[in-house]
């Protein structure tokens, strides 16, 4: 039950103080009464986030998703108590209640921050690093979304991202990644406070961080500032100020801090990081800090009228954008079209026509035409935008005539990410949050390894990313095992939320797009080919559109009924078919079956699902060149899978596929098998 703070205690108080000591008793009260958090970040890092939460953050709590808000990403985001103090007293409808349900099953203060559950979040935080990126990707989307819809005396877009950064975030390399990348792109609107106190959980960061981080970030075009005490308000102001004034670099704010700050016997030291303080050590420091000691959860009135004038503020500068948005209605209605479907991650009416079709006969690498179809589609989504992890070529990820974004060139659509693919991850992850884009990314099949981390955030968070996956076997031949995937497609179809796809020809890979655009509630994985496959025959086969509802019956046994069932994904495919063909002149009625998308699938009725996969039909072989694992829920306890289960080699594509048995002729055989009959 939270206690009532006298006003008569509050008399003669500095406010700014006396607000800094409330965000720091909230947290650790919250805290101590979980009996689990960190205590340690927000008693020291609650200056910093007063001074920009109340000075200079421009938000509207009674409207969180207003797209002109400034962004804050609370990168460490173990210190999420900071976070929800300073969404309580902003009045984002956090309640005392919920302070005190903090990591408590059902509340809204969960142990980390969590995009989507709690008003005022604006990203999933807690690995260290990936907030940093995060925001690197909110900076790039207010600056391409300014230079292209603001006219004069129209700025729709014209908001700061602001971040509380720690130690363990700029020791994780993602963050290395994308600090290089904002400071090429000279992201004069991106703010990060460093909240500099030296201390990880192990112990004091000399154990394994001496490196000067300012001179590193100057190195990477940043403006860096530094503020020698963490509780000096006017200094973090004027750093703050400064930050704002250099339009032509991000900036990084060096806020040096004591970790436990006010804690008599562990400020300072790691065992304030992740531990309650104890309920004697929470009495100590509510006295070291001014603040009467038996008052739990405790807010001045004073302190809320504070920030309750800070969201005012707010409030009327979104009012002044509502009327500036009438009228650019009337002066630029194509535009205010656009924006209006850019912020409602809507596609254009009659986006579809653009869609190719491929023909029968042609042979086409799905990465080809994945890049056709994304070419075509950028024509008519103006919104549409990425790149690669410097392998456009390869991906086939290049908007042809749509520019690069570079820091001169703001409307460009094309993003160069570098070899960097965890930012690169991160990145697109800040893009989707920020809202009003279709973000996409590609590497390689075999590099989600280093950006699986902003994935599996991208999956947890619900956010509309395309992964562009080429190279997705094998076949991509003589590079060897080191850029041959195995375990990807099981490792990526076990993540929660991620819808993967790896289509069988050309037009499949446009109805993937498809599901990919239109998909607004998780990310979608394309999973595509190097070598060139035959775009199918439709007039003989099932229409290609059966890939929406991710597995469908592609080929018919003569007669309708299938002995036995071929179950394929991707360039595998086409082998499954010509194995159809051998069997039937063996007099073996074969079905095949395409499952490009088990996630579709499986969302699919139990009807539908039984009519592709009659239960009745028990000799059953799926094909895959790639990893068996999770294939035995299609093929059930009689059925076989043909895979790889261990690395590949270094060679041509079709001696690898012959070597590991991924042909029709191995397909058969097991079959055969399988009916005891002899190959």
């Amino acid at each position: 039950m939270a206690d009532t703070f006298p006003d008569s205690l509050a008399v003669g108080r500095d406010l700014d103080d006396l607000a800094v000591a409330t965000i720091r008793t909230l947290a650790i009260d919250a805290v101590q009464q979980a009996n689990s958090g960190h205590p340690g970040m927000p008693l020291g890092a609650a200056p910093m986030a007063h001074v920009l939460w109340n000075r200079y953050l421009k938000f509207d709590p009674s409207d969180p998703s207003w797209p002109d808000r400034d962004r804050f990403v609370l990168s460490g985001g173990h210190g999420s108590m900071l976070l929800y103090a300073l969404l309580h007293l902003s009045g984002y409808g956090l309640s005392i209640e919920e302070l005190e349900s903090f990591r408590q099953w059902g509340s809204r203060t969960p142990g980390h921050p969590e995009y989507g559950l709690t008003p005022g979040v604006e990203t999933t935080t807690g690995p260290l690093g990936a907030g940093f990126s995060n925001g690197v990707g909110m900076a790039i989307a207010e600056s391409f979304l300014a230079a292209t819809f603001n006219r004069p005396d129209y700025s729709l877009v014209d908001h700061y991202t602001y971040a509380i950064v720690t130690d363990g975030d700029l020791m994780e390399g993602v963050a290395a990644e994308a600090a290089s990348l904002a400071g090429h792109l000279k992201l004069g609107r991106l703010i990060y406070l460093y909240d500099d106190n030296c201390v990880s959980i192990e112990g004091c960061t000399d154990l394994a961080f001496t490196e000067d981080v300012g001179m590193r970030f100057e190195a990477y075009g940043w403006q860096v500032l530094t503020v020698e005490d963490g509780n000096d308000l006017a200094e973090i102001d004027r750093a703050i100020a400064a930050a704002r004034a250099d339009t032509g670099r991000p900036s990084l704010i060096q806020v040096r801090t004591v970790i436990g700050y006010g804690s008599p016997h562990k400020a300072g030291t790691a065992d304030s990081h992740g531990a309650p303080l104890g309920a004697d050590e929470v009495r100590l420091t509510k006295e070291a800090l001014g603040w009467p000691a038996d008052l739990r959860f405790a807010v001045p009135d004073i302190v809320r009228q504070q920030y309750a004038e800070a969201a005012a503020r707010g409030a009327a500068a979104r009012a002044r954008w509502e009327e500036s948005l009438t009228g650019y209605m009337l002066a630029y209605p194509d535009l205010a079209r656009q924006w209006e479907d850019a912020l409602a991650g809507r596609l254009p009416t009659g986006w579809e026509r653009s869609l190719p079709v491929f023909a029968a006969g042609e042979k086409l690498a799905t990465r080809s035409a994945s890049g056709k179809v994304l070419n075509a589609v950028a024509e008519v989504v103006p919104t549409l935008i990425g790149g690669s992890a410097d392998l456009a070529p390869s991906n086939n990820t290049y908007l042809v005539g749509l520019g690069d974004f570079q820091s001169g060139a703001p409307t460009g659509r094309n993003l160069r990410f570098g070899v960097r693919e965890h930012a690169m991850g991160g990145v697109l992850n800040g893009l989707a949050y920020h809202g009003g884009l279709f973000p996409f990314g590609g590497t390689f099949f075999i590099f989600t390894d280093y950006m699986r981390p902003a994935i599996r955030l991208a999956a947890l968070s619900g956010l509309p990313v395309i992964y562009v996956l080429t190279h997705d076997s094998v076949a991509l031949g003589e590079d060897g095992p080191t850029h041959q995937p195995i375990e990807h497609l099981a490792s990526l179809r076990a993540m929660p939320g991620l819808t993967v796809i790896r289509p069988g020809d050309a037009n499949e890979t446009v109805f993937a797009w498809k599901v990919a655009l239109e998909k607004r509630d998780g990310p979608t994985a394309l999973v595509l080919t190097r070598q060139g496959l035959p775009v199918l025959d439709r007039s003989k086969l099932r229409p290609a559109e059966g890939l929406l509802r991710g597995g469908y019956i592609l080929s018919e046994a003569a007669g309708g009924q299938p002995d036995v069932m071929l179950l394929a994904t991707g360039s595998e495919t086409e082998i499954a078919l010509a194995a159809a063909g051998i069997l039937a002149e063996r007099q073996v009625a074969a079905r095949v079956v395409a499952l490009p998308s088990w996630e579709l699938f499986e969302a699919q009725d139990a009807g539908y699902r039984e009519e592709v996969l009659p239960s009745d039909i028990e000799i059953r072989v799926a094909i895959e060149a790639g990893s068996s694992f999770g294939w035995e829920r299609y093929v059930g306890d009689k059925g076989a899978v043909i895979g790889i289960d261990h690395f590949g080699a270094s060679a041509p594509a079709g001696v690898l596929y012959e070597k590991f048995g991924i042909t029709a002729g191995n397909l058969v055989d097991r079959v055969l098998q399988l009916l005891g009959r002899r190959p």
